[in-house]
């Protein structure tokens, strides 16, 4: 009996060791998809300025009337719209936003991507399982980079048309402009929670992705990715 509650105690003790420290990270949330989709309420949910002297802010979203994509890498925002059948850039924290996801991260912490992890579920699960690992609680949502070569992205910067007030994904997908990157170095910034469906991520997927081509040409909502040889995931430290 002294044997079994001794071994008992060693492996409590032992999953304990195992069981990664929390990381204290805050998501935050303005306006919600379903806003759009149910709603067909586009209207400005938060002045970007406002949000212009937060140090290591991280934030996507779309723009007011859904007239262009947000992505804030480190406090530098990078605004993207549709502008005469071209992609146009916004390097302030001018407009206002429909909805912004956002955290401040200090400092990041690197992963590399397996090999074996090609399609976008495979690195979704591997998000996941690589947050809570490192205490990370996906259920409270989290915030991710991916830096590195992506084989494929599929890729959107939408631009609503005035007064249209039927919403669907691929609507909004073909709204504006999109297209395919092939074997592109990319920054990409995601959102994964498994509790915010509707809000700021769709119900076939738990995470929220905007990227930026390091050259700088587009940026704009991930549809899907497939990651490439190389790939590094980022989480909060």
């Amino acid at each position: 009996m002294k044997v079994n509650r001794l071994v008992v105690l060693l492996l409590l003790l032992a999953a304990c060791r195992s069981s990664p420290d929390p990381v204290s990270v805050i998501v935050e949330c303005r306006g919600a998809m379903r806003n759009f989709m149910v709603d067909h309420d586009i209207s400005a949910k938060a002045s970007l300025d406002t949000f212009a002297n937060r140090r290591h802010l991280y934030a996507l979203g779309a723009m007011e009337d859904l007239k262009g994509e947000i992505q804030v890498f480190d406090g530098e925002p990078y605004l993207s719209r549709v502008f005469n059948g071209s992609l146009a850039f916004n390097g302030n924290f001018a407009g206002k936003a429909a909805l912004l996801v956002y955290a401040e991260v200090p400092a990041w912490e690197s992963f590399p991507v397996p090999g074996e992890v090609v399609s976008q579920a495979g690195l979704e699960a591997f998000i996941a399982t690589t947050g809570r690992q490192h205490g990370l609680d996906p259920a409270a949502a989290f915030p991710f980079l991916l830096e590195g070569q992506a084989a494929s992205v599929d890729w959107h910067v939408i631009d609503w048309p005035a007064g249209d007030t039927e919403h669907t994904h691929e609507k909004h997908r073909t709204s504006g402009l999109y297209g395919t990157l092939t074997d592109e170095p990319v920054e990409v910034l995601g959102f994964l929670s498994t509790s915010h469906t509707g809000i700021f991520v769709h119900h076939t997927t738990d995470v929220h992705m905007h990227l930026k081509t390091t050259d700088g040409r587009i940026a704009g909502h991930v549809d899907a990715l497939s990651p490439g040889a190389g790939m590094v995931l980022k989480l909060p430290k």
